[in-house]
């Protein structure tokens, strides 16, 4: 009797990726600015990010927040960056190994190991890192399925975006775990019956150890 098949859905941005709040020094480094000239914290300090906070509580969206940023950090290195895209890939485009969690590496393997599919579900991977960051990853090769809305245009939490993901995979909400580290695109994934886990940025071995639980596979159990 074959086994269930399943599936592991994640974000990228704060899931696979480290957030730009956890690599500010690196940021620093590539641009060529003063330690600690990028002041803003995100979840890690939201008390002295009220833009995060406005984001948070829908006031702005997400894009709206990276996008003042990007102002922001532009003035700082006398650029004249008007995209999201032009500030990550000016700090991450060189080196994006090292943005990469070693968490996600190591829960992708034992999620594969399991026979558990891969798959991403962004809402502005190229959009954000550019066409060819893809390329640069190996690991890229072990997703089944990449959704990226830069395309779509179909954003999360919009149901559609779910469920298109899990149209090319093949398999029911009910098999499928989707990972996301904004309260919002795990509100939407429940609401479609997919399992989730709002990932904890701060805590985020625990947060993979929880969405492997769910799909049967304790920690360090390779199958």
């Amino acid at each position: 009797m074959q086994p269930e098949a399943k599936a592991l859905i994640l974000d990228f941005g704060g899931v696979v990726s480290r957030t730009m709040f956890e690599t500010h020094s690196l940021t620093e480094q590539a641009l060529g600015l003063a330690a600690g000239s990028l002041t803003w914290r995100g979840p890690f300090d939201p008390e002295s990010d009220p833009l995060w906070r406005s984001m948070q509580k829908d006031a702005i969206s997400e894009r709206e927040y990276w996008q003042q940023r990007t102002l922001e950090v532009s003035s700082l290195v006398g650029a004249n960056w008007q995209e999201m895209s032009d500030f990550v890939q000016a700090a991450r485009g060189a080196a994006p190994h090292e943005i990469i969690r070693p968490e996600f590496l190591r829960a992708a393997a034992r999620a594969r190991k399991n026979g558990v599919k891969l798959a991403l579900l962004s809402n502005e991977l190229d959009l954000f890192y550019g066409a060819d960051f893809r390329g640069k990853l190996p690991f890229f090769k072990d997703f089944a399925v990449v959704q990226d809305a830069t395309y779509s245009d179909i954003l999360k939490p919009d149901p559609r975006a779910y469920q298109s993901c899990l149209s090319e995979l093949g398999l029911p909400a009910s098999s499928c775990v989707f990972v996301d580290d904004q309260a919002r695109n795990v509100l939407g994934a429940k609401a479609i019956g997919l399992n989730t886990v709002h990932f904890d940025v701060t805590s985020p071995a625990e947060s993979f150890a929880q969405a492997l639980a769910l799909l049967g596979i304790k920690e360090g159990v390779l199958v």
